[in-house]
């Protein structure tokens, strides 16, 4: 238990990171001058470059021992922080955010490796749960926390805060963890490693950039999305050929794997990318400041750690396809009806009402879908399975902030987007105000449609437990 809250602390540093972000962006758009669409890149960058590492950690683990990483990641997590926090410009802090991201990525399929050697299996369960605490309390206090630096202090530390955070976690670390060696690492994909990361990464810059110019034809546009679907493609058909693969995506061959697949990535990019919108609605368009935002943002988050712990014991009692398809519609429900009310003067409390079912029914849906993919694989295909499931999951998130990004600047009222609105005066902001509302009301219908289409994979899962 020492070893397993030692690790809930590390994780809650990077959880509280990911969540701190979305609340800054309306003052880091000001700070330096910068439109959401560029302004996004220190959201996206950070999920890309986490993703990138999670199928690496295997091989690092092996290669270095799980207590040298788990420090070293923790070290340069906080390193990272540091540089952030002293950004001079939007593409210095792009850049340190991707080494926060890489690091950050590490910490917890390293976190779940030490704990599956320190625990015996009749305490594994206990101590899981235990590690789900820094799912619950990162997005629970990182908007208030973040919002709280923000307005009384500076948005540069909302990243400066992450050092003494990493300082106690690393004393704390080498003190309980215990020490392993090193064992001969499985060969790791490189080329394979070499065509993902670009890949993905030219994909969302082309989807970018599609936002800023509004035409699909044009040379800035095609050629990175021609170029990060070739590197896709390519890297597509290595993992199905090579005998160790960075992601062995045949393990999607199966049915219900390939299903859950299919709804986390549908469902991921609704609901994660509609995370960054909910404290610029209440900033830009209400006018509140980054606290209040981020106070208004908790009933999601509360709802969705109370859902997340709760669907973990259902998902072993009703079959899957009865479960998830409920599930989902309970998501779906609350954004539809936040969606319906949302303008410039509606009620706190009936959008804190909606946005109670929005995150019961994400935290109900998110952990149960990996469960479910999961379970259906042989014990020697677990832990791909997981891998890949990790990598759709954080790419899904970092192309639906990408999306969710791109159309709010088109559908913006004002030319120049968002830097444009901060130069506005109080009064020309309120008769914009209905305008915003509207612009923010139609880049979230985004978040409906994608969960609506999780339903149909949703349908296709078992209807019925497996039996021993």
């Amino acid at each position: 238990m020492r070893i397993a809250l030692v690790l809930v602390v590390g994780m809650i540093m990077a959880t509280l990171d990911q969540t701190i972000v979305n609340v800054a962006i309306n003052r880091l758009s000001a700070e330096f001058d910068t439109g959401l669409s560029t302004i996004q890149w220190v959201a996206t960058g950070y999920s890309l470059a986490l993703g990138a590492v999670v199928p690496t950690s295997a091989w690092l683990v092996g290669r270095f021992g799980a207590k040298r990483l788990y420090l070293a990641a923790v070290a340069a997590f906080a390193v990272g922080s540091v540089l952030a926090g002293s950004a001079w410009n939007i593409e210095s802090l792009i850049a340190f955010r991707v080494v926060q991201g890489a690091s950050g990525g590490l910490l917890m399929p390293v976190a779940m490796t030490i704990l599956l050697r320190a625990a015996g299996p009749e305490r594994l369960g206990q101590l899981m749960s235990t590690l789900g605490l820094a799912i619950l309390v990162g997005p629970l206090l990182g908007p208030v926390i973040g919002g709280y630096l923000i307005d009384e202090m500076s948005w540069r530390w909302m990243f400066f805060i992450n050092l003494p955070l990493g300082a106690l976690v690393l004393v704390l670390a080498a003190r309980v963890v215990p020490q392993d060696v090193p064992e001969p690492p499985r060969s790791l994909d490189v080329r394979g490693l070499l065509l993902m990361s670009p890949g993905l990464a030219l994909l969302i810059y082309g989807v970018t950039a599609a936002g800023e110019h509004a035409d699909f034809t044009s040379p800035a546009v095609l050629v990175p999305l021609l170029l990060g679907a070739g590197l896709i493609a390519a890297f597509v058909r290595r993992s199905l050929r090579v005998p160790v693969p960075l992601l062995d995506l045949r393990v999607l061959a199966n049915r219900t794997s390939g299903a859950s697949a299919a709804l986390l990535g549908l469902f991921a990019t609704g609901y994660f990318g509609s995370m960054l919108l909910l404290p610029l609605y209440f900033q830009v368009v209400r006018g509140e400041s980054a606290l209040v935002a981020g106070a208004l943002g908790i009933p999601m988050a509360l709802a969705s750690g109370i859902s997340m712990q709760v669907a973990g014991r259902l998902i072993d009692r009703i079959p899957p396809g009865r479960y998830l398809p409920a599930s989902i519609t309970v998501a779906l429900t609350g954004f539809v009806l936040f969606v319906l009310q949302l303008g410039a003067d509606a009620s706190y409390w009936a959008l804190g009402a909606t946005l109670l079912l929005m995150g019961a029914g994400g935290g109900g849906t998110m952990m149960p879908v990996l469960t479910t993919a999961t379970r259906s694989l042989s014990r020697e295909q677990q832990p791909a399975g997981s891998t890949v499931l990790n990598m759709i999951s954080t790419t899904a998130m970092a192309i639906g902030i990408a999306v969710s990004s791109v159309t709010l600047s088109a559908l913006l009222p004002v030319t120049g987007g968002l830097q444009a609105l901060h130069g506005l005066d109080p009064g020309a902001r309120a008769e914009l105000a209905p305008a915003l509302a509207e612009a923010f009301q139609y880049t979230y219908l985004i978040a409906p449609i994608m969960i609506a289409l999780a339903l149909v994979p949703a349908l296709l899962l078992p209807r019925r437990m497996p039996e021993d």
